[in-house]
């Protein structure tokens, strides 16, 4: 039996669409573990970013700082916040926002350094306060890269919250587990199809978003 079967018999089956462990319930709760991971590392690492990038400074510690991050497996992070917490929300959280910080930190420091200095120093000289210049000359300019770090955290994120599953809680990681356990397989491609998707969605929902919020002229240039 091929995987294009498993795929098929898995979205085919009425019972895998109704219930408390329907794919509907189950892609809910993953989006709501991505969207709550995604928030909790834009709020930590984007005015980290925002502010070194903008006075230049720190670029060293960041690059230490997500290299090391990068390093922490995430799945053995999970079992050692697990055993110090306990179960719930949190053991998850961590993991995956110190997975998800790092390409959000570093790309919005790099896009803030890349920002034409002419400007920014026509707008010091025009009287500009330097919150004034950040948020009005220099973060329209970076937003296009800044963008593309938040969509590689998020496509990290929605890949890697199947974890929740070890723990207990739902996502589209019980139907892997779950499968698994049952030695059910069609259940297993199953959720790793819906999975590779939703990384798909998001990829697309971020293209959204740059040609709504970049200006024209920035995306030529990008």
């Amino acid at each position: 039996m091929n995987v294009l079967h498993y795929i098929s018999n898995f979205f085919e089956n009425d019972a895998n669409w109704s219930g408390y462990a329907g794919i509907p319930t189950r892609l809910w709760e993953h989006v709501q573990y991505s969207l709550e991971a995604l928030g909790l590392a834009v709020l930590i690492g984007l005015p980290i970013g925002l502010v070194t990038g903008h006075y230049g400074r720190g670029g060293n510690a960041l690059a230490f700082v997500a290299t090391a991050a990068r390093a922490l497996p995430t799945f053995g992070l999970l079992v050692l916040t697990t055993m110090i917490i306990g179960f719930g929300m949190l053991p998850v959280m961590i993991p995956l926002v110190v997975l998800a910080v790092p390409p959000i930190l570093v790309t919005t420091y790099e896009a803030m350094r890349t920002v034409d200095p002419a400007p920014v120093d026509a707008a010091r000289g025009m009287g500009m306060g330097e919150a004034e210049i950040l948020f009005r000359v220099e973060l329209p300019v970076a937003l296009a890269l800044i963008l593309s770090g938040m969509r590689s955290a998020a496509i990290q994120i929605v890949s890697t919250a199947t974890i929740a599953a070890y723990v207990g809680l739902g996502g589209l990681g019980r139907f892997i587990i779950d499968g698994l356990y049952q030695h059910d397989y069609e259940k297993v491609v199953g959720g790793a199809t819906l999975v590779a998707l939703m990384a798909l969605a998001t990829l697309g929902l971020f293209w959204a978003v740059a040609r709504f919020a970049v200006s024209p002229g920035v995306r030529r240039n990008a």
